[in-house]
């Protein structure tokens, strides 16, 4: 089955929002949706992430990287999670994300991630990548 990323995105709205929610709560919410994904079979991997403002961004725009502090950009174009879900169609991936317990004004993008099979088989990154799944059992 195809995987699928769904890239959870905060807006100022959201943010707000979340302000307002017991912790606790949260959890209860997000551990009842994960346990659902998990039960269903679909759920490969999941994860939050910390504040965009303790990150760092590597810009490759000029001739050399520059390492600068805090987001990439506007608070619209930060993620803060992401779940990979094995699931048949982006539109069963479109119908979980549906049901995920995100306040007012969350945004989940939903991206197909493409199968070292489809890439070709000859190339020897290719193969060195096949090599490494096997040994780490993900193949």
């Amino acid at each position: 089955m195809p995987k699928y990323m769904l890239i959870m995105r905060a807006t100022d709205e959201s943010f707000a929002n979340f302000a307002n929610i017991d912790f606790a709560l949260m959890l209860d919410a997000m551990g009842k949706f994960n346990d659902e994904l998990i039960r269903a079979g679909v759920l490969l991997a999941a994860e939050g992430l910390d504040d965009a403002n303790d990150g760092v961004v590597v810009d490759f725009t000029g001739e050399t990287p520059v390492v600068t502090d805090g987001p990439y950009g506007e608070t619209k174009e930060l993620f803060n999670g992401y779940y990979i879900l094995d699931v048949a169609s982006k539109e069963e991936a479109v119908e979980w994300a549906k049901r995920a317990p995100y306040t007012a004004g969350s945004k989940t993008e939903i991206r197909r991630v493409p199968s070292i099979d489809e890439f070709p088989q000859d190339n020897p990154w290719i193969q060195k990548e096949r090599a490494w799944r096997e040994q780490t059992g993900q193949l």
